[in-house]
């Protein structure tokens, strides 16, 4: 979208209009106006937006991206459109991560913190007017391509712009030919919970199924959760390529409970419970409204699990590894108590390894020690946000020794950290941070595929596949 100049003498001047994708479409009608700020004495933003609203304006052009005004436009539902002036277009023009960061920032902060319903970003004001002496020509396009690169990266795009990546679009039309040749479903795994790991500016609320306030548009059909929006993302993917009837698995969804800051039982329990209300009901999506054919992630934790991607990685259960659950969460089953615990599972000693209060903090065994328990065990629920984030340095490494110990069956060959360690029958726990023991198993493994006759179930697992991010 181009705003012309209104003289006649700069009419081929062109001010450039950036869309701000995820909140683009049914835009309100009516007039709006430019909000200046250049005033000896402002105004407070409070009484000017009761101005906007006693006269029923529904759309505000701001020249900045101002804290205090955007702060004072949240919840209001008055449209927002977001100005760059033109003496940041060349930082913008000449750093990706600076347009990251101003979007950041500027964008998806306050989209996220409290639903300032900001549709449109403005690149720049005027910068090709003669009196600028050609300043900004140079730097307004790639700041504007700068600035839809960061918006794109940030999530912030409609499902209707879905498509497949282009580096690899090609192949994945060969894919889904083949899977629609074959009549088998397209398998793509959806985790919200990515979005909100990658992108801490990532609207929170829009994760969950209760209704997010600044809910997308998009030709016509509102989207008020990212799972809605992922899944109808590669929707309209297939659909531009003539595959619109594919049929859609979500192989994976779930939310983990431990190992991040986002990571924690009330939000797994939340997120998990919305879906499960959500998939019960039978309510698809806008695009697929039949019922979601879909597999939580996971059933139980899985601690040997790579945690390149994150140290939340092992926590995607809705059970402990000893099998019970660890919240309550009723799949429509017809259990009214919600999930059911394992049975007969029988635990090792009620013992663990611990610092011994003795221990030298200073001595040169200390750090390869625990560096060496928490690379053969799993010291994932340690670090900021975590269950065991309330822990002191001393209770850290005995977190680090016990989950060796453990690990290793209680053996007492496991808690011969150099004078360092020793076994207590005393709790270490502390308030959310459990020290747990180890289940009793065989020790053989299974070296075999048990099974007979099965069908060949022709399905691929995508992810991240999509313009917009899973």
């Amino acid at each position: 979208m181009m705003e012309f100049a209104r003289s006649e003498k700069f009419s081929n001047c062109v001010v450039f209009i950036l869309f701000f994708n995820a909140l683009l479409l049914c835009c309100v009608s009516g007039i709006g106006v430019n909000w200046g700020t250049q005033c000896t004495h402002l105004l407070s933003p409070t009484t000017v937006v009761k101005m906007l609203k006693d006269n029923g304006i529904q759309k505000v052009k701001l020249f900045d991206a101002d804290p205090n005004i955007l702060n004072a436009l949240k919840k209001t539902g008055i449209q927002v459109m977001v100005g760059i002036p033109n003496d940041m277009l060349y930082t913008l023009a000449n750093s990706l991560p600076a347009a990251e960061k101003w979007v950041s920032k500027n964008v998806s902060a306050h989209v996220s913190s409290g639903g300032v319903d900001i549709r449109y970003v403005a690149v720049g004001n005027e910068p090709f007017l003669s009196t600028y002496n050609g300043t900004f020509e140079a730097t307004t396009l790639p700041a504007l391509v700068n600035i839809q690169a960061a918006l794109t990266k940030a999530g912030l795009k409609k499902p209707s712009d879905g498509d497949f990546r282009s580096n690899i679009n090609n192949l994945m039309l060969q894919i889904v030919k083949f899977l629609s040749d074959n009549g088998a479903p397209f398998t793509v795994n959806i985790y919200p919970f990515i979005s909100l790991y990658l992108d801490p500016s990532f609207p929170s609320e829009y994760a969950f199924f209760n209704g997010f306030q600044s809910a997308i548009v998009d030709n016509g059909k509102t989207y008020d959760n990212v799972l809605d929006a992922n899944h109808d993302t590669l929707v309209w993917a297939l659909q531009k390529h003539g595959y619109g009837n594919l049929p859609i698995i979500v192989g994976e969804i779930g939310w983990p409970t431990d190992g991040d800051k986002f990571a924690n039982l009330q939000n797994a329990q939340r997120f998990n419970q919305g879906f499960m209300s959500k998939y019960v009901s039978g309510k698809g999506t806008p695009m697929r409204p039949s019922p979601i054919d879909a597999y939580l992630f996971s059933f139980i934790d899985e601690d040997n699990k790579s945690i390149q991607p994150g140290n939340f990685e092992r926590h995607w259960g809705l059970f402990y590894l000893d099998g019970q659950p660890k919240y309550q969460l009723n799949l429509g089953t017809g259990r009214a108590n919600g999930l059911v615990g394992a049975s007969g599972v029988d635990h090792l000693a009620k013992k663990w390894c611990v610092l011994k209060p003795s221990a030298n903090l200073n001595s040169d065994q200390l750090a390869p020690s625990v560096s060496y328990a928490c690379q053969n065990a799993d010291c994932t629920s340690l670090g900021y946000g975590t269950s065991c984030s309330n822990l002191d340095v001393k209770g850290n490494i005995s977190y680090a020794f016990n989950s060796y110990y453990q690990v290793n069956d209680q053996m007492d060959s496991a808690c011969k950290f150099p004078g360092l360690s020793m076994v207590t029958d005393k709790d270490p726990s502390v308030g959310t941070c459990k020290f747990r023991i180890m289940i009793q198993t065989d020790s053989a493994e299974l070296n075999g595929i048990v099974g007979s006759t099965t069908t060949v179930f022709l399905a691929l697992v995508f992810s991240l596949l999509c313009n917009v991010k899973f």
